[in-house]
């Protein structure tokens, strides 16, 4: 089954070259990754929205992706709220609309 995960950042001002430059190494390699984007959310925030052969596929590749997180970890702002540098959600498809 299609899974997807979601986190959005916020970047501190003059890093968005850095936090692009991480991303743009990861994910070739993770299998069972369909798609990643990465959306402008609003003045330097930022989400990332990731397609997924299946929960389990996503799950295995937790470990790449907290890995690549470390190494722009220094980028982010707290997001506020208690939300800390990321705000991320995942989980299974249970509609396809389109």
């Amino acid at each position: 089954m299609t899974a997807f995960n979601a986190v959005r950042f916020k970047i501190k001002p003059g890093r968005e070259k850095d936090f692009f430059a991480a991303h743009e190494k990861a994910g070739s390699a993770w299998a069972g990754l369909r798609h990643a984007n990465i959306i402008k959310t609003g003045e330097s925030r930022y989400c990332i929205i990731a397609e997924w052969d299946s929960v389990d596929a996503m799950a295995a590749a937790r470990p790449a992706m907290i890995a690549t997180l470390d190494s722009f970890r220094d980028t982010l702002e707290d997001l506020g709220g208690g939300l800390g540098l990321t705000d991320p959600v995942s989980g299974p498809v249970v509609m396809a609309l389109k």
